[in-house]
């Protein structure tokens, strides 16, 4: 797979990746960004507006904690419109997928 495809899949799938793992629970900015460096390869760069425009489109609310080794953490969670979000694009996602797969197996 080419470089320019990776980065395209993975633009594609981040904002069902982030849902995916607030799914799981909420999580601060850092936290979320590791783990999906770690899972898909994404940039950390990337996170934060992303994690802003969920925010203003509702999917995600958040709240300040304070750190004792640093400054407030902002921890993330999805709110009811960004769980049903998530369960939609998780089954467009795994249609989808089948889909693909058809089309690539082999004869």
């Amino acid at each position: 797979m080419t470089d320019s495809i990776q980065i395209q899949l993975r633009k594609g799938a981040l904002d069902l990746c982030v849902l995916a793992v607030l799914s799981r629970g909420e999580n601060y900015g850092y936290e979320i960004a590791s783990t999906l460096v770690t899972a898909v390869g994404m940039g950390e760069g990337t996170i934060y507006p992303l994690m802003r425009r969920m925010q203003n489109e509702g999917l995600v609310a958040t709240r300040l904690v304070e750190s004792s080794s640093g400054p407030p953490r902002k921890y993330y969670r999805l709110t009811p419109l960004g769980q049903t979000v998530f369960e939609t694009h998780r089954r467009d996602w795994r249609a989808f997928a089948v889909a693909v797969d058809k089309l690539l197996e082999d004869e």
